[in-house]
């Protein structure tokens, strides 16, 4: 998916901006000319540089790179942690190139569960909590006021007056590998299944935002 949405920019330079512990930077090594990893927390940024040498420690609302640095960013589920989303989305612009493609994942508004578990009276509990979504903006805000969810509506005021061009959007389920590898036959029929829902109206329940944004 990552691949086909850059095509041949993937012989220019890649970031991963958020990179974790390193997994996709690993997977895309052998796919891309040159990549190089961005991560704000010091001990998984070092983590990942078992994977590449190429792993800075940084801030995504304050990229240390020049001005059209990449032709290609990666930004995986990570742009609903930061804590300036608007400074980050700038700063991925300022250092891609022109004709260069940021590729974005987010959490859906309208997903069922909040996959980042919630704070109650003080105390975070982890897990996959239903519903939280649907409640009033106010209130989900002091359930969840380490993670934010994305309304197609939310992404495109992001992104309202920047030097862009949205090339592709969808909304998307998860691949549900972690399944698939403990119940093989029933974890890719559920990913079949809501590959196709993909498809249908049920879409808008679907786990994230992918968007396909060019620099103009």
């Amino acid at each position: 998916m990552i691949t086909a949405a850059a095509g041949k920019r993937l012989e220019g330079r890649m970031l991963e901006n958020g990179c974790g512990v390193g997994m996709y930077l690993q997977h895309l090594a052998s796919q891309v000319k040159s990549i190089v990893g961005l991560e704000y927390e010091l001990e998984r940024a070092k983590e990942a540089q078992a994977h590449s040498s190429q792993v800075i420690n940084g801030a995504c609302e304050h990229l240390p790179f020049p001005a059209n640095a990449f032709d290609v960013i990666l930004s995986h589920e990570v742009l609903e942690h930061v804590s300036d989303d608007q400074r980050s989305v700038s700063e991925m612009l300022r250092v891609l190139s022109p004709g260069g493609i940021i590729v974005l994942f987010v959490p859906n508004l309208g997903y069922p569960f909040e996959t980042h578990g919630i704070y109650w009276h003080g105390r975070y509990h982890f897990g996959n909590i239903p519903l939280i979504h649907y409640l009033p903006v106010k209130l989900r805000k002091q359930l969840m006021p380490h993670v934010r969810v994305y309304s197609s509506s939310d992404l495109a005021k992001l992104f309202k007056g920047m030097p862009v061009r949205i090339t592709d959007r969808k909304i998307i389920f998860g691949a549900y590998d972690n399944i698939i590898n403990r119940f093989p036959t029933m974890g890719r029929f559920l990913r079949r299944l809501l590959q196709w829902l993909e498809n249908t109206p049920l879409k808008v329940f679907g786990l994230s935002h992918l968007w396909i944004i060019e620099k103009i």
